[in-house]
């Protein structure tokens, strides 16, 4: 055996490996000032971004795309679907607003920057967005009403002629699985809406009222910055999971209305139940063991009217090809007595109920909590 050849073929694996380590540190400290963004660039970029924002919703208030479509890349794909999907979001909130008989009168988004790495001016953003909707009913103009969405984005900027466009963007927004223009006649609907007058809730049950007051507080970032748009750190955030909205339901119940857990219906360090965690085991659950019981169910055209009949501290529960996907809590009504939600994933605070009125293939489960 040749121990010479042997040294030398160790030694050569060995100055290769140190090798290998040295591009490997230079690479991880050119990645590391790649992305070391100065205070003035996240300044810049963070303003730019409000001003996206601000732009966007006086293009939703008057219908001009012209005033959003720079922002895009459109040489893109996915800067293309960006600009698309905020096309229909506008036409479905248009849509809902024909049929609701209201005017939106402002839109004013709160941007809470969390994250920025950038390279050769190019960043990708993490944030958080507190949208204040602004509505009131054409005939009735001096009463106004405010619903509020949070949503959290991952967003891609890159450098194009002088300037920055979205070249990708993603969020969970509450509109995504809704967005079904379907042609329902709804000048019947809205003559039922206006007709209507504000509910006086000021006697239900003390329990119906903490509960509303829980889902204020904690309903995430569509809260307020008096609550830093979070979560009640005492329970697990689900969403990375599947979705935190029928945790947040049983938290309301629980903490807010004062529920009782049990065996099959609790959460404790080592995780939740079913009924407590899933929305189809939620609804099921609260209807099975009688705290709860069905008002009306269907799709829109068979349930709006029974919709006066919710209460804060009732849910919804929304149903797609056979499934629950998700759960509101009832907190309130607007200046008609429309019936208003709080949720998690997308968060909303005081949000009308019937998202995704419009396509036929969702259906409504309208639950009496008994308190």
């Amino acid at each position: 055996m040749n121990f010479c050849k042997n040294k030398k073929l160790q030694s050569s694996q060995l100055n290769l490996f140190i090798f290998i380590l040295f591009l490997l540190s230079i690479q991880l400290l050119n990645n590391r000032y790649a992305y070391a963004v100065t205070d003035e660039s996240k300044k810049k970029v963070t303003s730019y971004i409000e001003h996206i924002f601000l732009n966007r919703n006086r293009a939703m208030l008057s219908g001009d795309l012209d005033l959003i479509q720079s922002f895009y890349n459109m040489d893109t794909k996915y800067g293309t679907w960006a600009y698309e999907y905020e096309k229909r979001k506008m036409d479905y909130i248009k849509n809902w607003a024909e049929k609701q008989g209201i005017k939106f009168t402002d839109i004013i988004p709160t941007v809470i920057v969390k994250k920025i790495k950038g390279v050769n001016d190019n960043f990708s953003v993490y944030l958080l967005c507190s949208t204040e909707y602004k509505y009131i009913y054409k005939d009735r103009p001096q009463v106004k009403n405010i619903s509020k969405i949070g949503t959290y984005h991952n967003l891609q900027l890159m450098s194009k002629d002088g300037s920055w466009v979205i070249s990708k963007e993603w969020y969970k927004d509450p509109f995504a699985n809704s967005l079904d223009l379907e042609n329902i006649k709804a000048d019947s609907i809205k003559e039922f809406i206006l007709s209507q007058d504000a509910r006086d809730l000021t006697t239900i049950d003390k329990r119906r009222i903490r509960a509303i007051e829980y889902a204020d507080k904690f309903c995430g970032a569509a809260s307020t910055l008096e609550y830093d748009f979070k979560y009640n750190k005492k329970y697990r955030d689900y969403n990375p999971e599947g979705g935190d909205c029928a945790n947040f339901a049983s938290q309301i119940l629980f903490e807010g209305g004062k529920f009782r857990k049990n065996y099959a219906w609790s959460y404790d360090k080592n995780g939740a139940t079913k009924a407590w965690l899933n929305a189809d085991g939620f609804k099921n659950y609260m209807i099975y063991s009688g705290r709860a019981s069905i008002i009306a169910y269907g799709n829109y055209n068979k349930v709006y009217k029974a919709s006066y009949k919710l209460l804060p501290g009732d849910f919804v529960a929304y149903e797609k090809k056979n499934d629950i996907t998700h759960i509101s809590v009832v907190t309130g009504a607007d200046s008609r007595g429309y019936s208003l939600v709080s949720c998690h994933n997308s968060d909303r605070s005081k949000v009308p109920w019937d998202l995704g009125w419009s396509d036929k293939n969702i259906k409504f489960w309208l639950i009496r909590v008994h308190y």
